[in-house]
This record gives structure tokens, C-alpha cells and sequence, in this order.
């Protein structure tokens, strides 16, 4: 068993789109390691679960992200469900701890009410996504691809936030014995 703390560890988040899912690869809640949106064609779950398992391969996460689709507020359509759900089955089969994460709950953690906001923030903490940055979108709008890459990353900084959050409470907290 490694003794790296979690905070430390490296963490593959994944956000599912209608052409494929956004990605990022984080470190620590510092250090982001890579990001993109993957482009799938076909059977869009099957090849979603082929590049996934390509990015755990290079990168060799310890934890992979997905959203809590089971939570309520979740408005994710039947197929992409499925995906979440065959993702978490592959992270699992491969090792890998598999958390989920409630959209709702990360806005909360990241102090934001919409997603404009969430990806200004961390567009902010990581300057090098401000390029991607999708423009501002109005009612009538499409959400922009390249969102879902913020929504991983803000999933992962959640992560790393409940996980800091977690290790400080635990250090505090007197022993009882």
C-alpha cells in the first residue's frame, strides 16, 4: 500500500459530451498535468471507453472523477448515463478509486452559481486553459465542447478540496482512546 497522501496522487477526470468527453489530468490541486476534449465517432460510448482506457494507460492515474449521476439534479440523458456508469466499471477493473461528484456540490465547493463562473475561476488557477475558455453563452446557444473540460477540472478541484478538507478535519480532531 503507498503512503502518498491523497492530495498527492494523481487524478484523471473525465466529463462526458455528445461527441466524445473533456478531460484533465491533475497532481495535486496545483498541478495540472494535461486537458483536452476527445472526439469519438461511431459507437460514441464504446469509443469513449477506448480513449479513456488510452488515458489511463499513459498517465497511470491512481483516482478517476466522473459526475454523481445518480444525484438528483442530474439532467445527463440515458446514453451518457450508461457512459458514467461503463467508466466507472473500467476505472475499477483497472484499479483505480473511482469517485463521484454531484454538479451541485461542486458549485458549492467552488463557491460559484453557474458554469461561466466555475470556468473563469479556474481559468484563473490555470492560466494555460484561458485559451480554451468557451465564449459566453446565450439562451439560445449550445453549450460550447470545450466546456467540459472546466467541468472535469472543476470536478478534480472538488475532489481535491473535499480531500484537503477531510485530511485538516482529521488533524484537528483529538485522538479518543
Amino acid at each position: 500500500m503507498s503512503s502518498t497522501p491523497a492530495a498527492e496522487k494523481r487524478v484523471l477526470s473525465i466529463d462526458p459530451t455528445h461527441r466524445g468527453f473533456g478531460y484533465v489530468v491533475l497532481e495535486s490541486s496545483e498541478h495540472l498535468i494535461d486537458w483536452g476534449v476527445r472526439h469519438v465517432q461511431g459507437s460514441k460510448n464504446k469509443a469513449s471507453l477506448q480513449a479513456a482506457s488510452e488515458l489511463i494507460s499513459f498517465y497511470r492515474p491512481q483516482i478517476l472523477v466522473l459526475e454523481d449521476v445518480s444525484s438528483k439534479n442530474c439532467r445527463r440523458r440515458k446514453r451518457v448515463r450508461n457512459l458514467i456508469e461503463a467508466l466507472d466499471q473500467l476505472g475499477r477493473s483497472r484499479g483505480l478509486s473511482v469517485r463521484k461528484l454531484a454538479q451541485t456540490k461542486v458549485k458549492r465547493t467552488l463557491s460559484v452559481s453557474n458554469k461561466a463562473q466555475m470556468a473563469q475561476a479556474i481559468a484563473a488557477r490555470f492560466p494555460e486553459l484561458s485559451s480554451r475558455l468557451p465564449p459566453e453563452r446565450k439562451p439560445w446557444m449550445s453549450e460550447h465542447l470545450t466546456m467540459a473540460i472546466f467541468d472535469a477540472a472543476a470536478f478534480a478541484l472538488a475532489l481535491f478540496s473535499g480531500v484537503n478538507h477531510a485530511s485538516a478535519a482529521r488533524k484537528r480532531s483529538p485522538i479518543v482512546q
